[in-house]
């Protein structure tokens, strides 16, 4: 909300990440702290999980609180923005990492298991984004971070209503540049591709399909840190003259 003094780049900033309590969201708001941001870490049950980002981010001298919030439900989206407007004093970053990469053959997939992916992937998005806006605006670097996946473009088998939900994403987020250039808030998305996370083994498998499938140019699978690495510059000052992008880090594996 204030403009940056000290050497981190994000000092003065405030920032949500939605679904950050592990994995690639977990380390997103643990950088972003670290840059100097104050961050709210948010999952929709997992407060054990939240609580102890929090604290790893406090142990390192950075500001963070949890909130647990659904992002599907318009209700929970408010008071997941007032809770960082009522602890820090205002809002400049939105990462909308929530997701949930469920694998399922096309004839299984119920239309209640559709409309759920994608209430967690786009509706949470949208209704975050529009929640959002009004505290952006008057921030002098707003910036809003969608963060994809790889298949979203390239596709994927078992998952069509992920690779829906993530290639969504892409137009949401063009049209939220569009919408919100006139206020000089950016809208980025990052497409991560194999990264190495703990997956829950109940809804995928340890190790998805198109994972054996694809083959990074680099030989190795990238990491959360890495990922989390591209979100803080694209929230930054050396991100202000993007946006409307989708940013692919893949380590080769796909080539847009």
């Amino acid at each position: 909300m204030t403009q940056s003094t000290g050497q981190r780049p994000l000092e003065g900033r405030v920032a949500i990440v939605t679904g950050s309590a592990r994995n690639i969201g977990k380390a997103i708001a643990v950088r972003l702290a670290a840059e100097g941001a104050a961050v709210v870490v948010n999952a929709r049950s997992s407060r054990e999980q939240v609580e102890q980002v929090v604290q790893e981010i406090h142990d390192s001298g950075g500001q963070a609180v949890g909130c647990l919030a659904d992002v599907t439900n318009e209700s929970d989206v408010e008071r997941l923005i007032g809770c960082a407007i009522e602890t820090f004093g205002g809002l400049d970053i939105l990462v909308n990492n929530a997701a949930v990469r469920r694998e399922a053959k096309l004839q299984t997939v119920s239309l209640e298991d559709w409309k759920e992916i994608l209430a967690i992937i786009l509706d949470g998005a949208f209704l975050c984004a529009r929640a959002a806006t009004p505290h952006l605006i008057k921030s002098s670097a707003g910036a809003i971070v969608n963060i994809g996946g790889m298949t979203g473009s390239s596709g994927g088998s078992d998952r069509v209503h992920v690779v829906t939900g993530k290639a969504g994403l892409m137009g949401l987020t063009k049209a939220l540049a569009w919408d919100l250039a006139d206020y000089g808030v950016t809208a980025n998305l990052v497409s991560p591709g194999m990264v190495e996370t703990k997956r829950d083994t109940s809804t995928v498998a340890a190790k998805p399909k198109h994972h054996a499938i694809h083959k990074p140019l680099l030989g190795r699978r990238g990491t959360a840190a890495e990922i989390a690495g591209v979100v803080q510059m694209l929230c930054g000052p050396d991100g202000r003259f993007m946006t409307g992008q989708t940013v692919h880090v893949n380590g080769g594996t796909y080539l847009n």
